[in-house]
């Protein structure tokens, strides 16, 4: 079970930047992206600029090539039905699937499609990507925290570590994956609404003020209804994440925030939404989500 072909679903700021670094480690065409025909003229005409350097990707429609050692889901969220229905052609039997989509729902729709043991459990922490028209930018990759359902390791699991050695990709395998999805889940929840809400920048959340405070309140809301969920989440992941966030750079802001400012609806049901249907079923109350989400919402309505 090698991995010599790849396919990518979701050409934005996560997906160009690994698209670049592993296009440079493996043959010309083996990396490939999977995209609707009006996308792939798009890029036709529109080079895609990443570090300041043209990125020379192949693109193929959906229902071309032959199956895929590795697919790379890194689209959003809400195009994640549709491209399930469509993606076949590129998984075969030993295919490894990776979700890079925010949230803790992508990988149980994966599994429900494919099978849940080439699902592979995944966080992206740490990087500093960001995007601006065809501009790609990093100074810092992050790493990749990686797992499988149970935590154990299994032939998929071990097919795409050691890929990942053989190309110096960094990554961290975990034994407690559900647990990484859910710190992640709760500084998402944070950062990214209050940013959005506020209609401020990364600077805007490092000082003190009512977006910090609403930040930090909506990730102690995440964290009550992560323990109620039995993940052992306690004060110091928003104290951690806080730090994290304090070293930012302060001009950068939310993805949730581009969104609205690009006129697209936002992930929402990916953070206050999820974290408001299952404080529900725990009984528990989450006024700061609950301020978010309806904020958000309206909006989005305005778009």
């Amino acid at each position: 079970m090698d991995i010599r072909k790849i396919s990518i679903i979701g050409s934005g700021t996560l997906g160009i930047m690994y698209g670049r670094f592993l296009s440079k480690h493996l043959p010309a065409g083996n990396v490939r992206f999977i995209a609707d025909e009006n996308l792939i003229e798009t890029y036709r005409n529109t080079s895609i600029i990443c570090n300041g350097s043209p990125c020379r990707f192949t693109f193929v429609p959906f229902g071309a090539d032959d199956p895929a050692d590795l697919v790379i889901f890194a689209m959003r969220f809400g195009e994640l039905e549709d491209v399930i229905r469509r993606i076949g052609s590129q998984v075969g039997k030993n295919t490894v699937i990776l979700s890079l989509i925010n949230g803790i729902t992508s990988q149980d729709m994966l599994s429900r499609a494919f099978g849940n043991d080439r699902v592979l459990l995944c966080t992206v922490q740490g990087t500093d990507v960001s995007r601006s028209g065809n501009q790609i930018t990093y100074t810092d990759m992050g790493v990749l925290n990686i797992g499988t359902q149970d935590g154990l390791p299994s032939d998929f699991i071990k097919a795409l570590t050691t890929f990942f050695d053989s190309i110096g990709f960094p990554y961290h395998f975990s034994t407690d994956m559900k647990k990484s999805l859910w710190e992640r889940l709760v500084f998402n929840t944070g950062i990214c609404q209050a940013v959005a809400v506020y209609e401020t920048n990364y600077e805007g959340v490092q000082r003190e003020g009512e977006p910090r405070q609403i930040m930090i309140s909506a990730m102690q809301e995440a964290v009550q209804v992560g323990q109620a969920e039995g993940i052992a989440l306690d004060d110091r992941t928003v104290s951690d994440w806080l730090t994290f966030i304090d070293g930012l750079d302060g001009i950068s802001i939310s993805s949730m925030r581009r969104d609205l400012r690009a006129g697209r609806p936002t992930e929402v049901e990916l953070f206050s939404g999820t974290i408001r249907s299952l404080a529900k079923k725990h009984g528990i109350s989450t006024p700061t989500n609950d301020f978010l989400y309806d904020r958000i919402k309206e909006m989005e309505a305005t778009l």
